[in-house]
């Protein structure tokens, strides 16, 4: 491992192979899994064969088609479970969040301030505040 920060390129394959074969929290499944319906290969594998290695490198090449052809068939149904983990993930995170907001509700006639946003037309340059002090409300818009 280096100390500085200039060999990083040398290192970077490595974390990317981490990255795509770790499980993520959301999906419980990895993304390699996810796009090539396979599970990796990791460089100590090829070096040092595992039994998953041996057992594909006994096959020959129909029945190795074939086990290649029912993984690809079962991708669409790992994806699927995956796109309803992720949508029960996420409405957990939400639920979660929303624990901790507190709802306010404004009358017309009371005093906000008013935030600009850069997207807004109302932004003047690089140095100029994001807020004008107080607004009031003219209009309460509807939900």
């Amino acid at each position: 491992m280096t100390d500085n920060h200039k060999g990083w390129h040398e290192l970077l394959a490595y974390a990317l192979l981490g990255y795509r074969t770790t499980a993520r929290t959301s999906t419980r499944e990895m993304p390699y899994l996810l796009v090539y319906g396979k599970e990796t290969v990791i460089p100590t594998e090829v070096e040092i064969p595992s039994l998953r290695i041996i057992q594909e490198a006994e096959l020959d090449n129909a029945e190795w088609v074939r086990a290649r052809y029912e993984q690809l068939a079962m991708i669409d149904e790992k994806r699927m479970v995956t796109v309803c983990h992720s949508h029960l993930y996420r409405q957990r995170m939400a639920r979660a969040f929303n624990k901790r907001v507190k709802t306010r509700l404004f009358q017309i006639g009371q005093l906000v301030l008013k935030r600009i946003f850069p997207h807004q037309d109302e932004y003047k340059g690089k140095f100029s505040p994001n807020w004008q002090g107080p607004y009031v409300i003219h209009k309460v818009l509807s939900e």
